[in-house]
């Protein structure tokens, strides 16, 4: 009798540890390197740390070496772009896919890769040309087909660009061949991410490289151009997680997507505006967020 307790205590200690192993295991937040995505990320791990997760913030990585991160298990969550996935991840092409389709197809492309797309936000933050509202060199320029035939005829705008919309497929390269036209290497000024918006507000640039949701493109009184070939893919924002990691931690999903449901494009530029104009720093304005929501 007593050697069979002994063997239930034993048993149960057991449980009782891998149990604590398991609620104890940390929940590792990724986030990118720009405004919108330092907000996500510590919004996220402050959501998670408030609702009793042991959590991790890594931000400020590259899109590649943070999906690399993801995929090999460093990192267990982070907010993505559909586009992004489907276009630079999966090497698909987007054209004549509706938002609906795109998140459709980068869940299923992304299912094998252990990768678990959550219900996404109405939140778009699309790839964009912005020029100065009050610039009246500009006045002509409404679309991005327009910009293409100035450029087509000789005239030279310097171009506010980063290095990586560059090089990406659903950056400035896809964007040339579809609208067919070339920025010229001299009118191109390379520079940070997020430097891109008080270039041209100062002057320095005559066009832009944007993202629609960024509460700068207000704020400086910019004129988005008008993708009129819809050129630039749905970029939905959207939590996505590892599958082992959602397994593990199944209320990470209804956490996730409350979350999600109260953000869209507007709810996104006034944050972004907060960081970006206001000079508040991304953790607080996060923090003020979930409270405002009862979120923590």
């Amino acid at each position: 009798m007593m050697r069979r307790m002994k063997t239930m205590f034993a048993g149960l200690a057991v449980l009782m540890l891998t149990a604590a192993t398991a609620s104890a295991a940390t929940v590792t937040v990724g986030g990118k390197n720009y405004t919108e995505q330092l907000i996500m990320s510590s919004m996220t791990e402050q959501l998670l740390a408030g609702n009793g997760f042991d959590t991790e913030l890594r931000n400020g990585m590259g899109s590649t070496v943070l999906r690399k991160a993801q995929v090999n298990g460093q990192i267990d969550l982070y907010w993505e772009y559909t586009g992004t996935s489907l276009v630079t991840y999966n090497k698909k092409e987007s054209k004549g896919l509706t938002g609906a389709e795109t998140v459709a197809k980068v869940r299923e492309l992304d299912k094998d890769k252990g990768l678990v797309w959550l219900e996404c936000s109405d939140a778009n933050n699309t790839y964009a040309l912005a020029v100065r509202e009050s610039d009246s060199r500009m006045d002509d320029i409404q679309t991005l087909g327009d910009l293409a035939a100035a450029f087509r005829s000789g005239k030279e705008y310097n171009t506010a660009l980063d290095a990586e919309f560059t090089h990406r497929p659903d950056g400035l390269p896809g964007l040339e061949k579809a609208y067919d036209f070339r920025v010229p290497r001299s009118a191109r000024k390379l520079m940070g991410l997020g430097l891109t918006y008080n270039a041209l507000k100062e002057k320095n640039v005559d066009v832009a490289m944007v993202f629609s949701t960024d509460g700068r493109i207000a704020a400086f009184d910019f004129r988005v151009l008008d993708d009129n070939k819809q050129f630039f893919p749905d970029y939905s924002m959207c939590p996505v997680v590892r599958k082992d990691t959602l397994e593990a931690n199944p209320e990470l999903r209804g956490l996730l997507e409350n979350l999600a449901a109260k953000l869209d494009d507007s709810t996104m530029r006034s944050l972004n505006e907060k960081v970006d104009v206001e000079e508040m720093g991304a953790e607080e304005v996060a923090r003020q967020f979930l409270e405002k929501h009862d979120m923590i």
